[in-house]
């Protein structure tokens, strides 16, 4: 179960952008900001994957739609995204234009994807926000839902990658009582918890160097261009489901 405080802390870091920004600017930073360029990222990994026509994508934390929009155009791409929180959703609803997409406001409890029919489950940017019980919890959950050989592809923090150091110091130096969490999470966790919930771990990526393949040139807000390898700041892994996982009682 998502911690309510990081919940709340959530929807009232969006409110604030909101009060700050233009609405189509706040709702697109609430996602970290890069909105085109994470999502071209984002979709061009899946791809590179073997994301194909008539599978499905199952984004979990899928906030105002980064991935979402880059995934649109393709109509043989079947998704279903869900959030905490409900303005971030109707952002991605209205930006995507797909009726047949469901955009699922949840409670954190749960991913609201029948059983064993997904062929990718993705959590961009959402480990970095939960305490490790509710990331993991969210595995299994995946497990679920993800038919047998599917894939969990997710993004993390971790303490050996200099610029995320950077980030925990931001963190440090910006802490207070009911701010936005920022959350580590180190490779040994990461093997232990796939051979716990029914993965193989495929492959685990650094957040600094160049790992996805991109046919494009993607440029950064701040100017900064990518070609031919790319990396989304975030470390990625890269889990398959090789067998249904255990229950916890």
């Amino acid at each position: 179960m998502v911690n309510l405080d990081h919940k709340t802390a959530y929807i009232d870091h969006v409110a604030n952008l909101e009060a700050e920004l233009a609405s189509d600017d706040a709702l697109r930073e609430a996602v970290g900001g890069n909105f085109i360029a994470v999502g071209k990222l984002e979709y061009h990994l899946l791809r590179s994957l073997g994301l194909t026509d008539g599978q499905l994508v199952v984004d979990v934390g899928c906030g105002s739609g980064r991935l979402a929009v880059q995934l649109a155009p393709y109509p043989g791409i079947n998704y279903i995204g869900s959030d905490v929180v409900p303005r971030l959703l109707d952002y991605a609803r209205n930006l995507t234009k797909r009726s047949e997409w469901k955009f699922v406001v949840t409670d954190g409890n749960g991913i609201p994807c029948e059983d064993q029919a997904a062929d990718f489950t993705v959590f961009f940017s959402v480990f970095t926000h939960l305490l490790h019980e509710e990331s993991f919890k969210y595995i299994l959950e995946a497990n679920r839902c993800l038919k047998l050989g599917g894939l969990l592809v997710f993004s993390f923090l971790e303490f050996r990658i200099p610029c995320h150091w950077d980030t925990f110091l931001g963190a440090v130096k910006n802490a207070k009582q009911g701010s936005h969490l920022t959350q580590f999470l180190d490779r040994d966790a990461i093997r232990v918890w796939a051979e716990n919930s029914g993965f193989k771990v495929e492959s685990i990526s650094d957040g600094d160097s160049g790992h996805i393949p991109i046919p494009e040139e993607i440029r950064m807000d701040s100017g900064a261009r990518m070609g031919t390898l790319g990396n989304m700041g975030q470390s990625v892994a890269i889990l398959r489901k090789v067998k249904e996982a255990a229950k916890i009682a």
